[in-house]
């Protein structure tokens, strides 16, 4: 009998989005969703997902706990355009609208196991003291059309941004058939390189 010869592999990510730290906000909530390559496609899982509103803990770091379910399956042929995912984190202002408090994206991790991830979230900012008031009146601050654009370069170089609070993940991370397709994560030599080392290679 012929042996088996795999044509995609596939990549299996489970786990959640974890806490949050926005020590100057309250009852917020979360969505993700996953940007991949043309290469790739999901086989399982969802794709996308919106967590509850949650409020600060009463200790000292004032946490934001989700403990949000993320488990998807893809399959690809190649890992040019490895997935991404966006957290965007929403909560009320002043007059009670929602608004924007963060945008985030981070890479799937490359090897297989458990990771915990910390994402540095941002915000667009006005460009003008006056659009600022302005917003801040009308309770529309600015924010993207399509969160999906905050793992992206394109554009970005022009945006306004500020840094404001982090959200943790936990993520599971499996593989199928990569080494039988020529792609090996799980050397050691894979484990000194982060995802921004390896821009230039497998995941742009």
């Amino acid at each position: 009998m012929a042996a088996f010869n795999p044509t995609v592999f596939l990549l299996m990510v489970n786990g959640q989005v974890e806490s949050a730290l926005f020590p100057e906000f309250d009852d917020l909530y979360c969505k993700y969703c996953f940007v991949y390559g043309q290469d790739w496609a999901p086989t399982s899982g969802l794709e996308e997902g919106i967590s509850q509103i949650t409020s600060k803990s009463q200790d000292v770091q004032q946490t934001l706990i989700w403990n949000f379910p993320i488990d998807i399956t893809f399959k690809s042929t190649n890992p040019y355009g490895w997935p991404q995912i966006v957290i965007s984190v929403y909560g009320p202002d002043i007059f009670g609208n929602d608004v924007v408090r963060g945008y985030g994206a981070v890479h799937v991790p490359l090897i297989p196991g458990r990771h915990k991830r910390t994402i540095p979230m941002f915000v667009p900012e006005s460009t003008s003291r006056l659009q600022k008031l302005t917003s801040w009146f009308m309770g529309r601050r600015p924010e993207y059309t399509d969160p999906k654009l905050v793992a992206h370069g394109e554009g970005r170089q022009v945006t306004r941004v500020r840094s404001q609070g982090f959200v943790t993940l936990l993520l599971n991370v499996v593989t199928k058939d990569m080494k039988k397709l020529g792609y090996d994560t799980n050397s050691l030599d894979m484990r000194t390189f982060s995802v921004a080392d390896l821009s230039e290679g497998i995941l742009k």
